[in-house]
């Protein structure tokens, strides 16, 4: 195949900030994290990168999993008991702990992003943001894998971290 095994090395653009310090009762997409209000607080040598993102009304946001757990390549998924390979999940123990989220923007002070919808833990080291465009990024029509058996009524209890789920 011929893949370079060379070790890959990020610099951090920033930090985020939530009032999420327990990953156990933080929501699992922003789906689910209406209302959860954060911030991306951008280094200030990349302000300059901030430039024109005032005009979307969501960034996606990539970002290290600091605080996953070791590597798992099975996993059971937050919506589900049964075991899943973990490239067919969002789960944090992967093996390059990178997480994604596309959160809604509210506004932007200096290098600061104010945000709503943030699922991720305060302190998470922020890797990079992108514009979301709908013209790009949306797919119309998809296939959810396994997560069609899913019933909606138990990912939205789960998934706000109601009811003890996990």
């Amino acid at each position: 195949m011929g893949l370079n095994h060379s070790p890959v090395a990020f610099r951090p653009i920033g930090v985020i900030r939530s009032d999420h310090v327990d990953p156990g009762a933080t929501p699992i997409q922003p789906l689910y994290a209406e209302g959860c209000r954060g911030r991306a607080e951008v280094m200030p040598e990349f302000a300059e990168g901030l430039r024109d993102l005032e005009g979307f009304s969501h960034v996606i946001l990539l970002y290290h999993l600091h605080r996953a757990g070791p590597p798992r390549l099975r996993v059971p998924p937050f919506l589900q008991d049964a075991e899943r390979g973990v490239f067919a999940t969002r789960a944090p123990c992967r093996p390059n702990p990178i997480g994604l989220s596309i959160v809604r923007l509210v506004g932007i002070e200096g290098s600061v992003l104010h945000l709503d919808g943030v699922d991720i833990l305060d302190g998470t080291p922020l890797l990079d943001i992108k514009p979301y465009v709908g013209r790009f990024d949306r797919i119309p029509v998809t296939r959810d894998g396994w997560q069609e058996e899913v019933d909606e009524e138990a990912a939205r209890k789960r998934g706000r971290r109601e009811g003890g789920g996990t």
